[in-house]
């Protein structure tokens, strides 16, 4: 593996293909399966870096699309590099703005090239290629970055995401020839939509290339709970066992425990932020709107058995009354409080494939549902 990485599994289940590791990076290791948040803008929206690891958080994500626009890499990089700039000091991920080229398909081009957007800020004209969005990535100075792809939408036809899944590979290769930094891992995406048969090939050609990583895209655009579950369990396990794997965009309990099922290590997603700012608690798999009547005058933490800062100091009445009034401090103590969740179920889940009892412990999660989630 590239310079200062390594994945080591130390752990996996006999009746399913979940598997527990530890991911080496130049900022420290990754426990894994792992729920990883997401600081789009080079923060993770209404925390401090401190509260965020509290959390747990091992890993954070921010995004190269947006941080070009606001403030641009070269700020960034003057700022002392990602994890400077932003004060976070554990391993970090970019992505690398391929899904701004499906989230922001009314204001892009596709071409061979690349893809040209209109900037939403003030209309400005910008050309994002495979080699300048590792150019930018390079400067940013994630541990982990990620190859720009084209993330087909769902549904489209199999001639459409054919086109996309083979101009991904194309993609990938000039990712390769562009990337200049060994203290950052270049992780494929393996793209392909809901044809299984696609997948299947773009993973079979994505691992002859020997990356240090390797990503499920193009999942969580639309599609049902059952077909992304297919197209995990298709996917995952084609992956090389001795790399990591990431499921991108995917974060509630059941698409995690169905997809660690499969062989997924690395998850991000922005619902624990974002249902935080509307006032909705993740309270052991539950969504809780605090806004509900019946909390004003509970004075229970959301959940007696979760140690974050919120649980241990205020109750379920008091956020009650923060969210009511709007105050900032609601969004803050809600997020603190479903980041720490999310992690929390995946570290379970990792110590229950250690012990053995993965299977039967998360059966309940195990089974088919119609959850979803999606990007910030």
């Amino acid at each position: 593996m590239t310079a200062n990485f390594s994945f080591e599994c130390i752990a996996s289940c006999q009746e399913t293909k979940a598997r527990a590791g530890v991911f080496q990076t130049p900022h420290g290791i990754v426990e894994t399966p792992r729920f990883m948040p997401v600081g789009t803008l080079a923060n993770v929206k209404t925390i401090t870096p401190a509260q965020l690891q509290d959390t747990g958080a091992q890993m954070v994500l921010s995004n190269t699309y947006h941080l070009h626009l606001q403030p641009g890499e070269d700020i960034v990089a003057g700022g002392g590099g990602l994890h400077k700039f932003m004060g976070w000091h554990g391993p970090m991920l970019t992505d690398s703005g391929g899904f701004q080229v499906f989230s922001l398909s009314e204001m892009r081009k596709i071409t061979e090239e690349g893809v040209t957007f209109r900037s939403p800020h003030d209309g400005q004209i910008i050309n994002l290629t495979p080699e300048r969005s590792i150019a930018i990535q390079n400067t940013l100075g994630a541990d982990v970055i990620m190859a720009f792809d084209e993330c087909p939408p769902y549904p489209a036809t199999r001639q459409e995401v054919e086109a996309a899944t083979s101009r991904t590979y194309r993609w990938l290769e000039r990712c390769i020839t562009a990337h200049q930094r060994p203290d950052q891992a270049l992780f494929g995406i393996v793209q392909g939509g809901v044809y299984l048969d696609l997948r299947a090939k773009a993973a079979e050609d994505l691992k002859q290339l020997d990356l240090p990583g390797y990503a499920i895209g193009g999942v969580s655009v639309g599609e049902p709970p059952e077909l992304i579950a297919q197209i995990v369990a298709t996917t995952a396990p084609l992956l090389p066992f001795d790399k990591p794997r990431y499921l991108m965009g995917v974060g509630t309990y059941r698409e995690m425990a169905v997809a660690i099922a499969s062989g997924v290590d690395l998850f991000d997603c922005v619902i624990p932020t974002r249902w935080a700012r509307h006032g909705t608690a993740m309270v052991q798999g539950e969504r809780w709107n605090l806004k509900n009547a019946k909390f004003r005058e509970d004075f229970a933490p959301l959940d007696e058995t979760c140690p974050c800062y919120t649980c241990q100091n205020f109750s379920r009445a008091y956020i009650s009354h923060l969210v009511r009034s709007q105050e900032i401090l609601a969004y803050t103590l809600l997020s603190i409080h479903n980041i720490t969740e999310l992690i929390r179920f995946t570290q379970k889940i990792r110590n229950a494939i250690i012990k053995g009892t993965f299977a039967q412990d998360f059966a309940h999660w195990l089974e088919p549902s119609t959850e979803s989630s999606d990007e910030d």
